[in-house]
Parts: C-alpha cells; structure tokens; sequence
C-alpha cells in the first residue's frame, strides 16, 4: 500500500464528509473526493514507466494512413492504429456514452497496455480522448488491464480494474473522474490506497489468475459486491467480494458460481434481466420478475458462454437453470470472433448493451503492415428471449441513422441452385436483411445424431454443399466470377417430429490469402421453420461480417480479408444451393462512414 495517509487522517477526513455533507449527497463520494484531493499532487508526479505516454493528438498526427487502406472498417469502432483488446467499464454520463478499451499505444502487438477513451452521443460517431488510465502507481505499474463502471448513488462513476504490480500480481485498483463537471470525464485519478484487493498469501501461486472486476452491484443489506475472475487448479471462479463503502473489501467464503474443468474466467460479468419486459435493468436489480445472466470468457479456449439463472442475494451464489453450462454445449452471445466482451445498462433508453472485442484472422506480419489490430463490434441491445431459456442481441438502433441508398429485394422465388446478385448498394459497406419463406419442409435432410456441434457440422456441410433445405443465404464480400466469398446461409434438417435450423459463416473461400484464419462457424438456431420465416442480418464493414439469425437469436461474427473482393470490387448476393425453392424478401442499404476517429 502507497497512501502516506494514516488511520487519522482516514476518520478525520470521513468525519468531515459526515458532518457537512447534504442530506442527498452520497457519503462515499464525499469522502473518496477529500481522499483524493490529498494524494493528487503525489500521484501526478510518479508517472514512472508511461511518464512520456503519447497523447492522442501525438498518436494521430504520426498516423499517415496508406493510401489504400481496403479492409480499415468504415463504422466499427477501432483506433486509428496499433492494437485493442477488451472493452473496459463502459457507461453513460451526462448523456455523453463513455467507452474505454484496453490499448498499446506504441505497437500493433499486445503489451504496454493502458485505458483508451473516447466519447459519443449516439453509439456511431465517436470522439477519442487521451488514455484516462494508466501505469502511475506500484500496484498498477506493470499494466492497467480490464475492469469496470459503477456508477455510485448521485449517479457519480467508479472504475474497478486489474492492475500489475512489480512481482507482477495481479491486484484490482480503483479511479474515478478528477472533475465531475466534465461530462467527456477526461481525467481520471488513482487512489492511494490502492490496491483493494490482493491475492491472498495462503493462494499466491494463483496471482496470475486473479482479474477482471465487474460492475459492483447493491444488495438490500447495503452492502457492495463484486465479483473477481479466477480459478483453483482447473476450476473456473468468480471470486466474491462484498463491502460497506466500496474501499474495504472482504472476500466471501464461496464464490458466486464455479465451474470445474473450465480453467481461468476472465472477464466475467454478471446482470439481471426482465422476465418480462426487454427493456434492460439496473446492475442492482433484484427481484421475482427478474432472473440473472452469468457471462465468462475461457482463457483455456479464447471462447465465451453464458448461462441464465438464479441469483440467491441470502447465500449469494449464483445456480444456473437446469442445462445452462459453461461448456460447448452452452450458450454464446457470439459463436464467430468474438470475446472479452462486457455490458452496461444504459439508464437514458432503458436497455442494457453489450460490446465486444473481435480480434484478428491475419497473421502478425500482415498486422504490422496494416499498422493495427482488432476492432470492436457494433454495440448490441441484449434481453430475455420470451422463452427464458436464452438471451437476444440486436445492433443498436442508432446504427441505422448510417443507412442510406435503399435497395429492395422484390418478393421472388429464390430457384433451386441459382445466384440473384443484389444491385445498387456498396456491397463493401452494407446493411443487409432479409426473410426466407419454405412453403415444403419435407426435403429437410436428416439429422444424424452424432451431429452435436454446429461448428463441425458447417465445416461438413459448407455452402458449396448442396442439400435439401439448404444451403441458402448470402454471399457477402464476393468478388465477380465468385473466386473470393464469405457466405452466411441456413440448412434445415430434420430430427423426429422436429426441424432443426442450422446457421453457418463459411470463411473457407473468403479469402485467397492462405495465411489468414478461415474457420467456418456454426450454431443451432431456436426457429420452428413450419411457423416462422427465417430471418437473416448481416452487417459488412470491409473486413468484418455481423450476422444475426432468427432476429437476433445467434449471432456470428466473421473476420475476413479478401484479396479481390475489396472497396468497389465487392458483390452482393443472394444464393440458394439447395434443391427446393425458397421466397425471398428483404431490403439493403449502403451504410455512410461513421466518425470515429
């Protein structure tokens, strides 16, 4: 511990907060500010290591972009170069949306990593803003790594975030906004107390397995929690903490929720959502109509699940419904590239977003080349499916303001076996959706029962495999002649007295680069095709392919870099590779280049 302030200075300080605050102003914040308001000076002057950080103007005015940049996305938040990672504590203040993201300023490979900010109004066009956080104190001096917003009574924001100490612990700080009349929330400060919570002597040789703190949430005892990634041996943790007045923290007995044979939870997070309503809730919420979403990313296979259940506040564990694992047969907001994600609510629109990181499918020798790594997915809008048994994503509204250019699929018969290209829109950066009608569902193939994992079945079964029902969908980043495509389609199989809905992203021919990554995903899709149309969204910014299956049901996420299919070189089109017809309707747009940096 760094603070040169002793017990006295504590009580007196917390004492004078007592004594003048208003009856409506938060206590906590009252006491954090004085605390801070003493060690500012000393903070300031111990920026160490990242004592001659760039700025962002710095940053920007050393960045010649090349003079053709084909797969820097158009509206997908993403630096103007080197690398980012995790989205950290995203929030809403003041009505200025604050995201934050974890940074290499001075490389396009992982290292050196700090807080990058930047600010919005609409969740499209962005503002950046110098780091808001970085190494400037022991416990954090090796690396200020993911973490998280609360935002405390009075509606005042906290981070909670991993830091690296100099035996390279990892230990969880806190910072908030040196002036909170600023509604961009441009400095932050540290403090001096920090670290608040450490790796205890008797479980050192898991300091390496301790980060990533969520959003605190309030229990009606009035007391603070917050859970901690971790593990023991190969049992994944989310180690609980619980505190009076967000600066001493006590370590619970059990965690929140464990999982054996998982190995390290990294950037878990954990909300509640409506039964009823898809309107999203406050962190703290608790209640009958409400249930519980549990979200972790396996460092062991850089994949992430999700599990829906049931928050029990008097024991404070967490017990997912029946089913609801964390393992490949679980649930994923993403099942493409997508990881470390993270989510907020939104208080002005009552809902709760989520954002996420997708990393890279080149290799890092065409990183450096580019000059930069990873980007962010566009913000989605999450809530509880009507069933209860899983959640549904949808990009954010205000990405629509981007569309331009509309172009109507005409409602046709998509024969067996033909291509329709879409005509009229930039096919390079679009927004695509579109219905599929199948009036005859008795050429659906037959589902062997060793078909379990989607992925592998999509990789068996690509979109140059014709079937029955399927394949049918979109060929998106194609290049003329069809060498080059990345196609997002539907098969439809039969199991029993039931359909089973299949929807792939097909890498395989994205790209004729042989060094890129051209995995082939794949999920299973909660439709009943006999009583509902087949919905497909694809969201196509250059090198990045969104898509969105039974209105947001599974979501895939496609990282490609074609080598012919690029800018004005790019199609569009519709297929159907099976053997029985399929109706077709649908629009699609151009998309205007959002502001961002």
């Amino acid at each position: 511990m760094t603070s040169p302030i002793n017990t006295l200075h504590v009580v007196a300080l917390f004492c004078h907060c007592k004594a003048t605050m208003a009856i409506s102003s938060p206590l906590l914040y009252c006491f954090l500010s004085l605390w801070l308001g003493h060690a500012v000076h000393q903070l300031e002057a111990s920026h160490q290591v990242y004592r001659n950080l760039p700025t962002y103007s710095q940053l920007t005015s050393s960045h010649h972009h090349p003079v053709n940049e084909p797969y820097r996305t158009g509206y997908h938040f993403q630096p103007p170069k080197n690398w980012i990672n995790d989205p950290n504590g995203p929030l809403i203040y003041k009505g200025i949306y604050h995201f934050f993201y974890q940074y290499n300023p001075l490389d396009v490979v992982w290292g050196n990593i700090v807080w990058a900010h930047s600010t919005s109004t609409d969740l499209v066009n962005w503002t950046p803003h110098d780091a808001a956080i970085y190494p400037s104190q022991p416990s954090d001096i090796n690396g200020c790594w993911s973490g998280s917003a609360t935002i405390l009574p009075g509606g005042k924001p906290v981070m909670l975030y991993t830091g690296i100490d100099p035996q390279n612990r990892q230990v969880q700080n806190l910072a908030y906004p040196k002036n909170l009349s600023d509604p961009f929330l441009r400095e932050w400060a540290k403090i001096p107390q920090n670290p608040l919570m450490a790796p205890s002597q008797a479980n050192q040789i898991n300091a390496s397995s301790f980060r990533d703190p969520t959003t605190a949430w309030l229990g009606p005892d009035k007391k603070w929690r917050v859970i901690i990634g971790g593990k023991t041996n190969q049992t994944g943790e989310a180690i609980l903490y619980r505190s009076k007045d967000f600066l001493n923290w006590v370590k619970a007995k059990q965690p929140l929720h464990s999982a054996e044979k998982t190995g390290m939870w990294e950037c878990p997070d954990f909300f509640p959502v409506s039964i009823h309503s898809q309107n999203g809730l406050d962190t703290s919420k608790i209640g009958p109509d409400v249930k519980h979403v549990f979200k972790v990313s396996l460092d062991n296979t850089r994949r992430e699940y999700y599990t829906i259940g049931t928050y029990n506040i008097d024991k404070d564990i967490y017990i997912p419904d029946k089913g609801s694992v964390e393992s490949d047969s679980g649930l994923r907001y993403d099942y493409g590239k997508f990881y470390a994600s993270k989510t907020f609510f939104d208080s002005s629109k009552n809902r709760r977003i989520l954002w996420g990181w997708i990393n890279e499918s080149s290799t890092v020798e065409d990183d450096i080349k580019k000059g930069w790594s990873g980007l962010q997915a566009i913000p989605r809008t999450l809530w509880l499916d009507k069933s209860g048994k899983q959640l549904v994503q949808w990009p954010v509204v205000e990405i629509e303001k981007l569309r331009e250019k509309e172009v109507k699929l005409p409602s046709s018969v998509l024969k067996g076996g033909s291509v329709h290209e879409v005509l009229g829109v930039t096919a390079a950066q679009a927004d695509v959706e579109i219905t599929f009608g199948i009036s005859d569902l008795k050429k659906a193939e037959v589902l062997d029962p060793s078909w379990t994992n989607p992925q592998l079945l999509c990789s068996r079964k690509g979109a140059s495999v014709k079937g029955g029902l399927g394949p049918f969908g979109l060929l998106v980043l194609a290049s003329k002649g069809l060498k080059e495509y990345t196609s997002v389609f539907y098969r439809i199989f039969k199991d029993h007295n039931k359909h089973v809905v299949l929807l792939c992203s097909d890498q395989s021919r994205s790209s004729l680069n042989k060094d890129n990554d051209k995995t082939t995903y794949g999920a299973f899709v909660n439709v009943d095709p006999l009583h509902e149309k087949l919905s497909l969204r694809s969201l196509i910014d250059h090198s990045i392919v969104e898509s969105f299956g039974g209105e947001g049901k599974a979501c895939i996420t496609a990282r490609v870099y074609p080598t012919l299919a690029i800018n004005g070189d790019a199609h569009l089109y519709a297929f159907n590779y099976g053997t029985e017809d399929v109706k077709i309707t649908g629009s699609a747009w151009s998309l205007k280049t959002a502001k961002i940096n």
